[in-house]
């Protein structure tokens, strides 16, 4: 049987939801690591973006965003014990629309939309709704 999340990811296989709908965060916010907030960067009543990035939807901005979590390009997206790492979607067009956060052991975790948080594999997501998984950025992981 095809749920509804398989209807807008054809590609998504074995996945699990773990958290309810929430229209508070989004996926950039969930991956920096703030399930208070949503991150855009756009002007509007409850948006934060980060100060002194330009709030512009691209994905050397969303790079710089994350940058300044720590993360740097990476050149693969297999786990690695000692390094979290994230990954940036992004449209036929190059603008980012889409991220997700590496578990411990490899899964991967997502906010979608204004719906819930899964647990998937990372090229699940890929297709019509978030396009392509376009940089993988890693950092050390807490000692």
């Amino acid at each position: 049987m095809v749920d509804a999340l398989q209807q807008v990811f054809p590609n998504l296989g074995d996945h699990q939801i773990t958290s309810p709908r929430s229209e508070k965060y989004n996926c950039i916010a969930w991956v920096a690591g703030d399930a208070t907030q949503w991150w855009w960067p756009e002007e509007g009543k409850g948006i934060f973006w980060p100060v002194g990035i330009p709030r512009e939807e691209t994905l050397e901005v969303f790079s710089a965003v994350f940058a300044r979590l720590g993360y740097s390009p990476c050149a693969h997206a297999e786990f690695e014990e000692g390094f979290e790492r994230i990954a940036l979607f992004t449209d036929v067009d190059g603008f980012p629309t889409h991220a997700a956060r590496q578990l411990v052991g490899g899964r991967w975790t997502s906010k979608l939309g204004r719906t819930e948080d899964i647990e998937h594999a990372l090229y699940d997501l890929e297709g019509q709704e978030y396009g392509r998984v376009t940089i993988i950025m890693q950092r050390p992981t807490a000692s």
